[in-house]
């Protein structure tokens, strides 16, 4: 059976998971993504996750229709492309729209972005995040899909997950958010954490 768009994010979300659990390296994500993004049929999606544990045979199945519906958050009027702080500190959080190309850049300072009530302009959306000799914190819903390709040279750039977060994959349709760029003497976190106002999810057998 050919595989769709949505079956392609979903199982990709499932390696970005696996390497902020330390379960895979990042050359081993990039290794598997490149496999997963040019498979043409849910079979060649099998190969990539199919070492990796609580992964079950339906997570390369197609999406259900109600999958397949669009996300309410993404559509408005983008705000600000960038976030600055030199010697300083800025902030984006509350009910904003995130356009989809904003530049965080923190020097000497630190820079705070919270996604979970913020809107996307387009589904698609890519944070350059350039951290020298300061901090920039992400904060990032746990519905929406997350890529982190960024790198640390003397410094950090990484995602995690905090608090109660949701065991399932985001739906097809979500958001995508692509954040990259690099810290130098500095550091990137990018953190998932759910929603609010969103419901505790129930892990299986609770």
């Amino acid at each position: 059976m050919r595989a769709s768009d949505a079956d392609r994010e979903r199982v990709a979300q499932i390696l970005h998971n696996a390497l902020s659990e330390g379960r895979i390296t990042v050359q081993e994500l990039e290794e598997r993504l490149d496999t997963v993004y040019a498979a043409k049929t849910l079979a060649e999606l099998e190969p990539p996750v199919a070492d990796l544990p609580g992964v079950s045979a339906g997570a390369v199945q197609p999406a259900t229709p109600r999958a397949l519906s669009p996300d309410t958050r993404i559509g408005g009027v983008p705000g600000s492309k960038t976030s600055i702080a030199v010697m300083s500190g800025a902030q984006r959080k509350g009910p904003w729209t995130v356009p989809p190309q904003h530049t965080s850049f923190a020097f000497w300072g630190g820079v705070e972005m919270d996604l979970r009530n913020a809107r996307f302009a387009e589904r698609n959306t890519t944070i350059t995040a350039v951290a020298i000799m300061g901090g920039i914190d992400i904060v990032v819903p746990d519905d929406i899909i997350v890529e982190v390709t960024g790198f640390g040279f003397m410094g950090a750039f990484e995602s995690q997950e905090r608090g109660e977060v949701s065991p399932e994959p985001p739906p097809p349709g979500a958001p995508v958010v692509k954040v990259t760029g690099f810290a130098f003497w500095g550091g990137v976190t990018v953190t998932r954490k759910r929603r609010k106002g969103q419901p505790p999810q129930l892990h299986s057998g609770a």
